[in-house]
């Protein structure tokens, strides 16, 4: 196995193929399958649509300081360079860290939630009933093996697996619109007017679930180095994500309203995960139910997958600027793939899954919701910081943006979500459907300071032991130059000059004395 020093290859992927990584990493059709039904339930209606579309609002206004920040410093450490940059060195660490651990969570989570996608698959063609252990096994080979593959390869893999994904939404949801519930569209479905006025606190949480829900578009900035515009490429796919998720899921949450009808659907939504598939059954062939079955688990195996290649540029590029062993910091030269970042993820995720096994461990629905809602936590933090990096660092180093860019945008979407941070952890308890005084209540937010605590005191630790290591934090692999002070000269002391030299006259030509 050849193994080079040398960086990730550019011109690689284009911004499509970024933003079909991105699309694939937030798994619109495990928030559809999962979360949304939960909501409708509650007596949302037309809200949900429109908390979508608020959401999507909010994280564009992100996306143009996030776009900034990859123009100056494109890099595979995405946020944690953004935020040294921003907020200084220990900051970009404890990013780096706060993505690291909010994928871990959210791809543990998913590896729980496909058990649950494959067995009605598994029952329906060959009649057996798999563990979640086997399908998270098989799952987990599959995301090993592509992981080391070339990026545009691994893109191209998740690409298909999310445009199918689209499609067959735009399909599902389509024949929702066309077959109504009562032979038409009722202007209840989208008018929030004709709906219970809901509190204050459920509608933050509303809001708070769909910011939420996007999870994972963020890490179109780690194929920034990779990318066709390595200061372009990914801040586009940025912004196409977090279009393509919105139009998702408002789109199919509102065609789900329509096809139940505004004053059934909180009734239909008690079928939780199923219905989905309830309202396809009653209006397609049994064939196009099943194919969106085999979606939800492929959209399962596709967001591991590219939350796996997220994982790795992160690792590639904390090994790089030797804060993490080195070895993490090189690649395959054949593949331009960081091999070593990707089989120690692959490793990390295959060991927690067997020590799941082995201690009995039954992970179900409730479980992957704490595990994604708990990594979705960290990652709006790492939002939070990103945003204020990018507000901080556009305005102290003025560039090319205007004021918009520079100042207003970084401004509404730092107010924006620490709004929604605040409500989030304020209303943690009905997140995560658990008493308030629940032990993991009070782990997760205990869990995230830890997180930014451990990581300030590694970047303090680096900075009073490994000075040039620590000045490399957030250079994306450039060289630190330390240039020693000259040593001291000796001090020379002046030679006495003869009296009167610098008057020769006085010399030649003496005074006469007193008479």
């Amino acid at each position: 196995m050849e193994i080079s020093a040398d960086g990730l290859a550019s011109g690689r992927v284009g911004a499509a193929s970024i933003a079909f990584l991105g699309l694939a990493a937030t798994a619109p059709i495990v928030t559809l399958v999962t979360v949304v039904p939960a909501v409708l339930t509650g007596g949302a209606g037309p809200l949900v649509p429109w908390s979508f579309a608020a959401a999507g609002l909010l994280l564009l206004l992100f996306c143009t300081g996030q776009a900034a920040l990859i123009r100056r410093f494109p890099s595979a450490g995405a946020a944690g360079t953004q935020v040294a940059h921003g907020l200084g060195r220990p900051g970009g660490l404890a990013a780096a860290w706060l993505a690291i651990a909010g994928y871990h969570a959210i791809q543990f989570g998913l590896y729980a939630l496909a058990g649950l996608a494959a067995a009605p698959l598994l029952s329906g063609f060959f009649g057996v009933t798999a563990p979640w252990w086997a399908v998270a096994a098989v799952c987990w080979a599959i995301v090993a093996i592509c992981g080391t593959m070339r990026i545009e390869v691994a893109a191209a893999v998740i690409g298909l697996f999310a445009v199918a994904q689209a499609a067959v939404l735009a399909g599902l949801g389509a024949a929702n619109v066309l077959q109504p519930a009562g032979g038409r569209v009722a202007a209840g479905s989208i008018l929030i007017g004709d709906t219970p006025v809901l509190g204050r606190p459920a509608l933050g949480l509303l809001l708070v679930t769909a910011v939420l829900a996007y999870a994972g578009f963020e890490s179109t900035g780690t194929y920034a180095e990779e990318g066709f515009q390595p200061r372009r490429s990914a801040g586009f796919a940025g912004y196409g994500v977090v279009v393509l998720v919105t139009l998702l899921l408002g789109g199919f949450s509102w065609s789900m309203i329509v096809a139940a009808g505004p004053d059934g659907v909180a009734a239909a939504a008690v079928r939780g995960p199923e219905l989905i598939f309830d309202l396809a059954t009653d209006r397609l062939a049994p064939w196009a139910v099943t194919l969106g079955r085999f979606m939800l688990l492929t959209g399962v195996l596709a967001a591991i997958l590219a939350l796996h290649v997220a994982i790795t540029r992160h690792l590639y590029a904390l090994g790089r600027e030797r804060v993490l062993p080195a070895v993490l910091g090189r690649i395959r030269r054949r593949t331009a793939a960081p091999r070593a970042a990707s089989v120690t993820q692959s490793l990390i995720a295959g060991a927690t899954l067997a020590g799941a096994h082995a201690a009995g461990a039954a992970p179900g629905p409730r479980t992957a919701r704490w595990l994604i809602t708990g990594g979705a936590l960290s990652i709006l933090v790492l939002l939070l910081l990103v945003a204020v990096a990018a507000l901080l660092r556009l305005n102290r180093v003025p560039g090319r943006e205007g004021p918009w860019g520079r100042f207003a945008a970084p401004v509404l979407s730092t107010v924006s979500l620490a709004s929604v941070a605040f409500l989030a952890f304020r209303d943690l308890p009905a997140l995560l459907d658990l008493p308030a005084g629940y032990p993991l209540v009070k782990a997760i937010p205990a869990a995230i300071a830890a997180c930014v605590a451990l990581a300030v005191v590694h970047a303090l630790l680096l900075r009073r032991f490994r000075p040039v290591i620590y000045a490399g934090i957030g250079l994306a692999g450039t060289p630190v130059v330390v240039t020693p002070p000259p040593p001291p000269a000796d001090p020379k002391i002046p030679r006495q000059r003869d009296p009167g030299a610098h008057r020769p006259e006085r010399v030649t030509q003496r005074s006469p004395g007193p008479e």
